[in-house]
């Protein structure tokens, strides 16, 4: 498959079947997002993954509530990936601040999103969630208050015959300028 191919084929996927990950797949993922590029390699992050049964369901349940259900669907998966926001070098620190950007969120970003492809070419499913509620599952993962849990992403195989959604993005010459805005 043609990289681009492989970036419209991954999708967010929202129901999973009950299949097991292979080993070497799930390995797969997290090293590409091990390999992922960072401000100044200072690779912030840590990869909690979650694929206990009992506690995997516990830090499910925390992605969502009576009040906000769109989560419910990670339950289903069979394994859930926490990306921990670790501190970045002092060089990755310093320019953060003096250009007011916040580097750790844009690597850890583009970690999710090497795991997510690999997964794709695995032919597995994911989906990245940013709504949780962080301190139980600090406390179930026994991560420190001292830390910030950036995504999580739920993994696992598509239950069959999940649709292929096709991609409603904005038009090119709408997002794509060049030599000026």
């Amino acid at each position: 498959m043609s990289f681009i191919e492989l970036v419209k084929s991954r999708q967010s996927v929202r129901k999973y079947s009950t299949e097991k990950i292979e080993p070497e797949k799930l390995q797969r993922c997290l090293e590409a997002g091990r390999l992922a590029p960072s401000a100044s390699n200072s690779q912030p992050w840590t990869f909690v993954v979650i694929d206990d049964p009992g506690l995997k369901e516990k830090v499910a349940l925390q992605t969502f509530s009576s009040v906000v259900s769109f989560n419910k669907f990670v339950v289903e998966a069979p394994v859930l990936i926490a990306l921990i926001l670790e501190p970045p070098k002092l060089i990755t620190q310093i320019g953060g601040a003096i250009k007011r950007k916040k580097y750790p969120l844009i690597d850890i970003g583009i970690a999710a999103e090497h795991i997510c492809l690999q997964a794709s070419e695995e032919g597995l499913g994911t989906c990245m969630l940013g709504w949780f509620n962080q301190k139980p599952i600090q406390k179930l993962l026994n991560i420190p208050k001292t830390k910030n849990i950036g995504l999580i992403i739920s993994i696992g195989y598509p239950v069959k015959d999940y649709p292929l959604r096709i991609k409603t993005r904005k038009p090119y010459d709408s997002v794509v300028r060049f030599n000026s805005y």
